[in-house]
């Protein structure tokens, strides 16, 4: 069942351990506020959704619709990285034709392909989406190996096509 905008606001703010009052005093506005918006009751006005999004933690896209929006790519200090083993590259394909693709494919396996010179492109994921994208998988590998996780590619093709590429 999807979640109403209330109900994210207030599973986002028990998250962060904040009271109604609490977040309220944080966003200027009274406890009753707080309390019809996660009823439903009412909205934040929008000029206040960013600052709502941040004091909960999450993206305004995430207040809005529900989802949850992959880490930003940043570098992780050597002594904190994940071994590569256990590394996944996470292929989300939405085709403006309704398909929904989820490919996870751990790290050491992209490796051997990119060593062997398999050609990527030939999977065809989402009625051949990542074809055109011309995406340069070696690139990815050397951003990964020098420690850079989260959300590496997001394209949205001119025809509605939407792609992301994420490193966990």
């Amino acid at each position: 069942m999807n979640k109403t905008f209330g109900e994210r606001i207030a599973e986002k703010r028990k998250s962060k351990g904040y009271t109604q009052e609490q977040l309220a005093e944080m966003m200027g506005v009274s406890a009753q506020a707080v309390s019809k918006w996660e009823n439903d009751i009412s909205c934040p006005d929008v000029m206040t959704l960013p600052t709502l999004a941040q004091k909960l933690g999450c993206t305004v896209d995430e207040l809005l619709t529900g989802r949850e929006s992959a880490p930003q790519p940043t570098i992780v200090p050597e002594e904190n990285r994940k071994p590569f083993e256990q590394m996944m590259l996470k292929i989300v394909v939405n085709s403006c034709d309704g398909d929904h693709v989820r490919v996870n494919l751990p790290l050491p396996l992209l490796k051997v392909f990119l060593n062997s010179e398999v050609d990527l492109t030939s999977f065809g994921v989402g009625n051949g989406t990542l074809n055109r994208l011309n995406i340069d998988w070696k690139a990815i590998m050397l951003l990964v190996e020098q420690g850079t996780i989260g959300k590496l590619v997001e394209v949205t093709s001119a025809d509605g096509d939407v792609v992301e590429i994420v490193v966990e």
